[in-house]
This record gives structure tokens, sequence and C-alpha cells, in this order.
């Protein structure tokens, strides 16, 4: 269910917006996405999870909190970032 090492710094390289950045929004929205999709891909098999589930949520409102704080202060790199990702809106 989690992210290996390797798999996070592929992530980092991707989104990062400059060297060694590593908690621009872009870079945290982008690691909380593929551990979102790595849980819903476990939901498929283990439907009555629900203490996964919660962190799930939790995981799902940081993002959005993320994506919100990100659209206030650049609306460019958020559309950017949303249209990368493949995420809706």
């Amino acid at each position: 269910m989690s992210i290996s090492a390797d798999q996070k710094q592929e992530i980092i390289a991707d989104n990062a917006q400059g060297k060694g950045d590593t908690g621009s929004p872009e870079v945290q929205v982008a690691i909380i996405t593929t551990r979102i999709n790595n849980l819903t891909a476990h939901f498929k098999d283990h439907k009555k999870d629900n203490h996964s589930r919660r962190g799930l949520l939790m995981m799902v409102n940081k993002r959005r909190s993320l994506l919100d704080y990100l659209k206030k202060r650049d609306v460019d790199r958020y559309n950017a970032l949303i249209g990368k990702l493949g995420l809706r809106k």
C-alpha cells in the first residue's frame, strides 16, 4: 500500500520546482495522489478494511487542502498540476 523510496524519489524528481525541492505543494500532492491510487486498488480486494479507509479519507482531505492552497496562490501552477496528475476540475 505504501510507495517505495525509489518511487518516491521519481515522483519528487518529476514534480519538483527546483533542485532539492521536496516540500512544494506540487510534490506533496503528487505523492499523496500516488498513495491514494494504491489504496483505491487495495480496496477492490479488501472491501471491509475500514481502518485503511479512514486513512484514505484523511489523505483525500489533505490533498484537497493543498490543492486549494495552490489555487489561491498560483492558478497557473494549479492548472498545470491537475492536468499532469489527471485530477478532475
